[in-house]
C-alpha cells in the first residue's frame, strides 16, 4: 500500500501530468492515494474531477491543454489561436474558446476562459488538431483565425486583426485566397477584401 501514491505519481507522468478522477479509479488506484498526494501538495485539483501533478513541466501552452480538457467541443480561437500560431505580440489574458451557437458554456474555474459562440458552419471550418505532450487540442488554422479576428474585431481590436493579417501573409506564407475563403464563411469578405488589396 505504501507504494501506491508513488505509483500514482508515475501514472500522472505517463499521462502528461493531468488526469481525470475517473481515469485514476479505472486504473485501479484508491482515492486515498490521491488524497495523500494532495495533502503532500504533490497533486492539485484544478477543476471538478481533474487533477494535475504539481511542479510538473507541461511544456508549452499548458493553459490551452487544461482548458481543452474541460471543454470537449471547444476550439481554441482568436487571440489564443494567434498566440499559438505565433502571429501576434499580444499576450492573451484568457483562453479564447469557440463553441457552437446554442450549446452550453462549460463552467471552468481555471484557467481564465472566454467563450465565443460561432455559427455551425463557422465553428466547423478550419479546425486543426495539435498534439501537446500526451494531449490533443483543437485550434483553428491561421487563415481561419484571421477571418475570426475580423469578425470579432470589436472584441479584440481592429489593430490586432490588421497586424495579424500582415504577419500571416508576410511571415507565415498564408495565401490571401485562403483567408478570403474563410472570410466568406464568416461573412466578412467585404471588410477584409479592401484591406488585403491595399496590403498587396
Amino acid at each position: 500500500m505504501q507504494r501506491r501514491p508513488q505509483e500514482l505519481i508515475a501514472f500522472f507522468k505517463r499521462n502528461g501530468g493531468i488526469v481525470r478522477f475517473s481515469t485514476i479509479l479505472k486504473a485501479g488506484f484508491h482515492p486515498d492515494s490521491l488524497n495523500t498526494l494532495q495533502k503532500e501538495k504533490k497533486v492539485e485539483k484544478i477543476a471538478s474531477g481533474l487533477y494535475r501533478l504539481a511542479d510538473y513541466d507541461f511544456g508549452e501552452h499548458p493553459d490551452l491543454v487544461i482548458a481543452s480538457l474541460q471543454a470537449s467541443r471547444g476550439v481554441i480561437c482568436l487571440l489564443s489561436a494567434l498566440s499559438f500560431h505565433e502571429a501576434t505580440v499580444e499576450i492573451p489574458k484568457y483562453v479564447d474558446i469557440a463553441i457552437p451557437k446554442g450549446t452550453h458554456a462549460y463552467r471552468i474555474k481555471y484557467p481564465p476562459v472566454r467563450f465565443y459562440r460561432f455559427d455551425s458552419e463557422a465553428w466547423k471550418a478550419g479546425i486543426e488538431e495539435h498534439r501537446i505532450g500526451s494531449y490533443k487540442i483543437k485550434v483553428y488554422n491561421l487563415a481561419k483565425t484571421i477571418a475570426d479576428c475580423f469578425k470579432f474585431r470589436n472584441k479584440i481590436g481592429m489593430n490586432v486583426a490588421r497586424e495579424s493579417l500582415k504577419v500571416a501573409i508576410t511571415e507565415k506564407n498564408i495565401e490571401p485566397k485562403e483567408i478570403m475563403e474563410y472570410a466568406k464563411v464568416c461573412r466578412i469578405h467585404n471588410i477584409i477584401k479592401p484591406i488585403l488589396e491595399a496590403m498587396l
